[in-house]
């Protein structure tokens, strides 16, 4: 039986305004952290096992998610939200079982690849899923709680990684991953499909395929987008470099990097909750100037304090808890501020988004493969100078507004 009839023969007995709907998305949303958080604290060990750079390993990964998405997102446009995420689940649960099975360095990184082919349709579609069904603020109010709720995926990975490598390998990490695709795939027969056969797009793949071209040439759209691309470039320097620089510069245990880790989730939780609010009150481009620009500070202060040397592993600390807590805005509100100018091909625009988002942590990885020295001052140095272009994305004039 095809998965298409699996979907329209499965109940979807979840309302769309429910707290469980929610929480599967948020869930789905999770799919990027977890897969790459959760293994943090074993990137030490991994890469002493396998004898190899593995940064590749990230980099592999945002490849196959970045390329994977510009994929998905048409296909969501013509068939639904469904049946594509179907797919995802499998695909992730079989790359996570090869990641398991892998002896060499070249093995886990291709199938790090085929993992993300799967992982990205849940954050694509999940982001998709909101803007069929709520308006610009609304959305953003949503996505925060999205936030809040796929924030508990990198608390609780770096912290159950690093409790699993004292007692087991890292392979077995990549056991619980396919464990929880498994689940992934049985909870999405229970969701509403959120894209009306009568709102999808009714042209041809290759027709619906040349909306790339025209969302990059909408500069409304791109300006956000790239808006959190590049704060994402600095997140995932941070989350590429973090292990070396905390547990193999600084001695942390890699017990607790999991903590020092999660905190700064709870700092993006925290400010998602207050998002929420916020948005009544304020516009989303003025909460995205005051947040890149809080960002873009705190990094500066911290590069003065390396190059000082004052404060050492709790001046890291502090002012990465700051950049990171901005985040609980920077994401929700560009995204809804992107996808609200282009409802019609909500897919393929939040693909765009997600491919431009993840896809560009490629650079940070690839930047930290090259340069990393094995101490803090790289790695902060490329967080600094994206975020400075992340905040730069919302200070420009807008200017007349094209439309996709």
């Amino acid at each position: 039986m095809s998965i298409l009839k699996l979907q329209n023969k499965a109940p979807a007995t979840i309302k769309t305004t429910s707290w469980v709907f929610m929480a599967i998305l948020g869930a789905l949303m999770a799919f990027t952290s977890l897969s790459t958080d959760i293994y943090l604290p074993a990137m030490p060990q991994m890469a002493h096992q396998l004898q190899g750079n593995i940064e590749l390993t990230v980099t592999g990964f945002l490849i196959g998610f970045a390329v994977a998405q510009l994929v998905w997102g048409p296909i969501s446009d013509r068939v639904g939200r469904k049946t594509p995420l179907f797919i995802g689940m499998i695909l992730f649960l079989v790359g996570s079982v090869g990641c398991a099975l892998s002896q060499t360095i070249e093995q886990i990184v291709f199938w790090r690849v085929f993992q993300a082919f799967g992982a990205c349709t849940g954050p694509m579609l999940a982001r998709a899923m909101i803007r069929d069904l709520y308006s610009q603020k609304q959305a953003a109010q949503k996505l925060s709680l999205l936030t809040i709720i796929m924030a508990i995926a990198p608390i609780i990975g770096p912290l159950l990684g690093g409790q699993i490598i004292q007692f087991s390998s890292w392979h077995s990490i990549f056991w619980l991953l396919s464990l929880i695709g498994a689940l992934m795939f049985i909870c999405i027969f229970f969701i509403p499909e959120t894209h009306q056969v009568e709102k999808r797009a009714k042209r041809s793949l290759i027709h619906i395929f040349k909306n790339y071209g025209r969302l990059l040439g909408t500069w409304q759209f791109m300006r956000y987008s790239l808006c959190v691309a590049f704060f994402y470039v600095a997140a995932y320097t941070f989350i590429v470099g973090s292990p070396f620089v905390y547990i193999s510069y600084y001695g942390i245990d890699a017990q607790h990097y999991g903590w020092l880790f999660a905190l700064n989730i709870v700092g993006i939780m925290g400010i998602s909750f207050i998002n929420r609010k916020l948005v009544n009150t304020f516009s989303l481009e003025s909460l995205l100037k005051v947040t890149t620009m809080i960002a873009t500070v705190s990094l500066l202060l911290l590069c003065g304090l390396l190059y000082l040397n004052i404060g050492g592993i709790y001046s890291v600390i502090a002012m990465i808890f700051i950049f990171f807590s901005m985040n609980g805005i920077i994401a929700a509100n560009s995204t809804a501020s992107a996808l609200d100018g282009v409802p019609e091909v909500a897919g393929s625009a939040s693909a765009l988004i997600g491919a431009l988002q993840y896809g560009s942590g490629i650079i940070s990885s690839l930047l930290l493969a090259w340069f990393s020295d094995g101490t803090p001052h790289v790695m902060v140095v490329v967080m600094t100078v994206f975020t400075l272009l992340s905040a730069l994305m919302v200070l420009i004039p807008v200017g007349k507004q094209d439309v996709c």
